[in-house]
């Protein structure tokens, strides 16, 4: 029998779906909210869960083999020395929940809705200025899973696509690639910038003061990659002297944001919480049973992550 730990804020719903699925050699150990402080870890070899609750315990882990992350971003596991064992993200499940959000931005900037709102509020028929996002520059950091369905979106709408990325380059929905080093030509002129990078020590403040001068003073940059990403400060800079239109972020190096914060004072900012593509726990749990069944059968996992390149 595998002995399996739960360790999730969903982790009632994933206890109900264990049981409803029928996985063989399963025996739950563990099925929890929060950290316990008198559960003897040591007997775990399956861990299930958050992150940020699983990278408290996993040192004690010590007959572990397989840790199921139920996040697309795991830097909390990639921040522990523990490494012995194969950690394996989620893919495939947030292309829908993410295309959404970006282009809910895009449009409300592209067509001006506050505009018209502030209009209405008038009550003048005299429309405000709007264009459409055809033929516009969507640049793309990160071009992964996530990404990958960005730009295929950003097609549908018929906008030019940019990929600053390491590793991918086979998106039929990028335009253009640009590597490391390439930062200044991959910013120049873009009217909308989407960060979906994980965090690493090769991504954190890659979006600082010199990155920000490269975009034109009417693009708008979305974050819904990792706060680390970002230099806070240059950021503020930036909004405040109209070097930038606008920025949408939606992770932060610190979260809940402290409510001190200067963010929540720029009107030309947007804050929503961290919920741009938030983990459904029926589509997760379909990963774990899939990675399960070919763990027990000795098959290969799927969406290993590599703990030198953090991702």
């Amino acid at each position: 029998m595998h002995k399996v730990a739960i360790l999730s804020r969903d982790s009632e719903r994933y206890r109900a779906l264990i049981k409803k699925s029928l996985l063989p050699d399963l025996e739950l150990v563990l099925v929890n909210n929060k950290i316990s402080e008198s559960f003897d870890y040591s007997k775990v070899d399956i861990l299930f869960g958050d992150p940020d609750l699983t990278s408290q315990i996993v040192a004690q882990c010590t007959e572990l083999k397989w840790l199921q992350s139920t996040w697309a971003g795991n830097a909390p596991l990639f921040a522990v020395d523990k490494n012995d064992y194969q950690l394996c993200g989620v893919k495939g499940v947030f292309q829908r929940a993410m295309q959404e959000y970006v282009f809910a931005y895009l449009l409300y900037f592209s067509r001006n809705l506050k505009g018209f709102v502030e209009a209405q509020k008038r009550g003048t028929w005299e429309p405000p200025s709007y264009q459409s996002l055809a033929g516009k520059t969507l640049g793309i950091m990160g071009v992964g899973d996530i990404g990958k369905g960005v730009a295929n979106m950003a097609k549908n709408f018929s906008m030019i696509t940019r990929g600053y990325t390491r590793n991918s380059h086979d998106c039929e929905g990028i335009d253009q690639y640009y590597k490391v080093n390439e930062e200044q030509d991959f910013a120049t002129d873009l009217d909308y910038l989407v960060c979906l990078l994980p965090q690493s020590t090769k991504t954190t403040g890659l979006i600082d003061k010199s990155f920000l001068s490269y975009l034109p003073p009417h693009c708008v940059l979305i974050n819904a990659g990792r706060g680390a990403s970002i230099v806070d400060r240059a950021l503020i800079a930036a909004l405040q002297s109209k070097a930038l239109h606008a920025a949408v972020l939606d992770v932060f190096t610190q979260e809940p944001l402290p409510k001190s914060h200067p963010f929540w004072q720029l009107d030309n900012l947007y804050i929503t919480q961290h919920t741009a593509a938030e983990s459904i726990p029926e589509e997760i749990f379909a990963i774990f049973s899939n990675n399960y069944v070919n763990y027990i059968d000795g098959h290969a996992l799927q969406y290993v992550l590599d703990f030198d390149k953090g991702y």
